[in-house]
């Protein structure tokens, strides 16, 4: 099966990103938001980050103006999927959150529709059973900045069938993205090693052993790393990583996922990162 439409659920920074490469990809694109204050945001960001491509000469003009052409902003769920061949989902990692939106889906998609989560830490199989349809859910976990980062962790269900693993991977190639297959478990790969140096970082400030500006220094010249494991906290937000951190901890049971007490506090506080204005740097 060719996916020639697609409804992207949430237009935050994953969602206006996945809008992005698809429309970019000539794949007709519904973007839904629960306001239209918040799609009109979403579209605008989409504007600046295609023009900032036109002015590497990455894109044409043309290609801008067509790539916003393929993108309908919708209000409603329902309307949003009833004549999509996929639907991707990247609203928050709210679980509640997650369980109205898929039931609003799967009441409207058509019965080939495929459902797609972008979700970073929850289970792919909890997520399908709010469903009538499992063998057609998938993760397709994209990584930020989306247009700009290749990978996509595909992330199978418990009973995700072979068809639609082959769907989702194919048109992830479509989009110049490179699939990497994963099975369900807490965090995947990505975040299951991620987030515990993170946090790990965050305790080494707690505990007084440096700053967040030596931590980062140490990881990028010692460890070649592009960014520093706080800075890439406060870009990720610091909210969206106590939110992982807890799924880890919850899924394993393991107190080595155990988020620091200072992250906690900074989220409690609302120092989110770069969407704040504040994290463990200023903007």
């Amino acid at each position: 099966m060719d996916i020639k439409k697609v409804a992207v659920i949430g237009g935050g920074t994953m969602g206006n990103g996945i809008a992005h490469i698809f429309a970019m990809n000539r794949i007709p694109v519904n973007l839904i938001e629960t306001k239209q204050e918040y799609a009109d945001r979403a579209m605008a960001t989409i504007d600046k980050n295609l023009e900032r491509m036109v002015q590497k000469e990455k894109i044409d003009a043309q290609q801008k103006v067509a790539t916003l052409d393929s993108i309908s902003v919708f209000l409603d769920v329902e309307e949003g999927v009833k004549d999509v061949d996929l639907v991707v989902e990247a609203v928050p990692e709210n679980l509640d959150i997650k369980k109205t939106v898929w039931s609003a889906v799967n009441e409207a998609a058509p019965e080939h529709t495929i459902f797609a989560s972008n979700t970073s830490s929850i289970s792919i199989t909890k997520l399908a059973a709010l469903t009538d349809r499992p063998e057609k859910f998938i993760g397709m976990h994209f990584f930020n900045p989306v247009p700009v980062m290749k990978l996509v962790e595909i992330v199978r269900g418990l009973e995700t069938s072979d068809e639609t693993y082959e769907v989702v991977e194919a048109t992830s190639k479509v989009l110049a993205k490179v699939p990497v297959p994963v099975n369900d478990m807490p965090g995947f790969v990505s975040n299951r090693v991620l987030m515990p140096m993170i946090n790990e970082a965050i305790f080494a400030v707690y505990e007084g052993v440096a700053t967040p500006e030596h931590v980062d220094e140490v990881m990028k010249l010692g460890m070649a790393h592009p960014m520093g494991p706080l800075r890439l906290a406060d870009f990720i937000g610091l909210d969206v990583c106590l939110d992982i951190l807890n799924v880890l901890y919850e899924g394993f049971k393991d107190p080595k996922y155990r988020p620091c007490p200072l992250l906690i506090k900074m989220v409690d506080a609302g120092k989110l990162g770069n969407k704040t204005g504040a994290g463990f740097y200023s903007y």
